[in-house]
């Protein structure tokens, strides 16, 4: 039987997938839960309207991503910390302080989890450091460390 899945459902599918399941496992999991519709002729109309407005959306957050990704990159990012001999930060600078600073100055809200340091800085000077802007989008934000 042909469903198409309302929810995510771990080990079949993600929403708004067409799937083909056993028919007791349609009846008697999937319908009573809510996590699924039957395939028929007015259900696939409404998901193909539904798909296209996803895939509208889908490609204009796609392109906002490619923009913001443009102005990360232009961006060179210049923060101040305490440093000792050799050029070694008293402490280190994380992602969290990097996203905050690009919301302070910039104003770009960026979630600290989105910003890839390998390890946190921990010493002066340039570093690359990269940005998951979207799924398949990285941007490269320049940083450079200098002593307070």
């Amino acid at each position: 039987m042909k469903v198409i899945l309302l929810k995510n459902v771990k080990g079949l599918g993600n929403e708004g997938e067409l799937v083909n399941v056993k028919d007791g496992y349609a009846r008697n999991f999937l319908f009573p839960r809510n996590l699924a519709v039957e395939a028929n002729a007015q259900n696939l109309k409404k998901w193909e309207e539904k798909k296209k407005q996803f895939e509208a959306k889908e490609k204009e957050e796609y392109e906002q991503a490619l923009k913001l990704k443009e102005k990360i990159e232009s961006i060179n990012l210049e923060l101040k910390s305490k440093a000792g001999e050799g050029g070694r930060l008293f402490g280190s600078i994380t992602s969290k302080d990097i996203a905050d600073v690009l919301k302070s100055q910039h104003n770009i809200k960026i979630d600290r989890r989105k910003i890839e340091l390998k390890e946190n800085i921990k010493t002066l000077g340039n570093t690359s450091v990269s940005v998951r802007v979207y799924p398949e989008v990285l941007a490269n934000l320049n940083i450079k460390v200098v002593e307070e």
